[in-house]
């Protein structure tokens, strides 16, 4: 399934919050027309309304895709106008946190193509990472299809199994939370060691934005990156031998913060 298909039978964005407008931008600047699109919101923002995409309009009966970006508490009362679409050719992709793929066959029939996404909040800035698991139905083209929209906002993985997908959630859908707090935390650091609070926190953040461009871009993995900047009984090895303790360090509370977060989204999977 290629834009010009897409384009061809239309695209029905189900919600457009702060996520789905980032897909939405990404999307039109890809080239997909904005008369191909329908949004269905209960409050869309000035610019999905000046964006020229249909906007709580009747929707096509067989769309190529139906991305549904509603929170999983809205799910019961939204998904049911979909109803009809199901055990077609109409491919659903969803990036709702925690509903799993056997809930949206439970309403919208199990032969329904359907594919499960992760991403995150820096999608808004194109530097998202998305990841995707997909339904029998669904297949290879599904997948391929589902990439290739969510490209549109970052980097796209697939997975092996959809039991991963917990993981993912504690990992790179909640962790976007956790580096900023971070960065809360060394600012604070920062003034406690006389900075002034503007200061303190400008160095943070650019030091976190830095750092993660370089990892993401350099050929050496995370733990040279470490090593290139660490002198032997100098001021960064000083911090590390804190930092990297394994009994109160950062590695035993990132266990604990990855899998907290990975236990809830069972929850909300069993809820």
């Amino acid at each position: 399934m290629n834009i010009t298909d897409v384009a061809k039978r239309g695209l029905v964005l189900l919600g457009c919050g702060k996520m789905g407008s980032a897909m939405l931008q990404g999307w039109l600047a890809d080239g997909l027309p904005a008369s191909s699109v329908w949004v269905q919101d209960p409050f869309p923002s000035d610019w999905v309304q000046g964006s020229g995409v249909h906007v709580n309009a009747d929707l096509p009966t067989a769309p190529a895709i139906v991305l549904i970006a509603v929170k999983p508490q809205m799910m019961a009362d939204a998904l049911p106008i979909l109803a009809a679409m199901g055990n077609g050719e109409t491919l659903f992709v969803s990036v709702a946190a925690g509903v799993s793929i056997a809930t949206y066959e439970g309403i919208l029939g199990g032969q329904t193509p359907i594919v499960r996404a992760m991403p995150n909040t820096p999608a808004a800035v194109g530097k998202g990472i998305t990841a995707i698991v997909g339904n029998g139905p669904a297949g290879a083209a599904g997948l391929d299809a589902s990439e290739g929209l969510l490209t549109a906002v970052g980097q796209v993985v697939r997975l092996e199994n959809e039991g991963q997908m917990d993981a993912v959630t504690g990992l790179s859908g909640s962790g976007p939370a956790y580096v900023f707090h971070m960065i809360e935390c060394m600012a604070a650091a920062g003034e406690a060691q006389g900075l002034s609070p503007e200061l303190s926190m400008a160095l943070a953040k650019a030091t976190v934005a830095g750092a993660g461009a370089l990892a993401e871009t350099a050929e050496e993995s995370p733990e040279q990156l470490r090593v290139n900047v660490t002198s032997p009984n100098g001021t960064t090895q000083a911090g590390l031998n804190v930092l990297m303790d394994t009994s109160d360090g950062l590695p035993p509370l990132m266990i604990k913060t990855v899998g907290a977060a990975a236990e809830r989204s069972r929850e909300l999977g069993n809820d």
